[in-house]
């Protein structure tokens, strides 16, 4: 399960939250990044979604910044091929 704010002090007591708490920024900025280039390619999340086979709520969850959202490494890479920039664009936390 991903931790919500109701859950982050457990998760930090038991350790079962699939994204770590101190990588929490990091998703965020990834999801935000995501977005922009998304917009800047001139995509709806709608669109993003279909070209990637993954649900609209998915894309949604992943771009928002109020949702905890982790995405597997496959996943950043065919965002990155549909997006048609290097993965790296989007791990770059500078």
């Amino acid at each position: 399960h991903l931790c919500d704010r109701r859950q982050r002090q457990m998760c930090i007591r038991d350790r079962k939250c699939s994204m770590k708490l101190q990588h929490l920024d990091k998703y965020k900025r990834l999801g935000l990044k995501i977005s922009y280039y998304r917009k800047v390619k001139g995509m709806t999340q709608e669109q993003l979604a279909e070209e990637l086979g993954k649900s609209l709520s998915f894309i949604g969850a992943v771009e928002a910044p109020n949702i905890d959202r982790t995405i597997s490494l496959d996943t950043l890479f065919d965002i990155s091929d549909v997006l048609e920039i290097p993965a790296s664009k989007l791990l770059d936390t500078e």
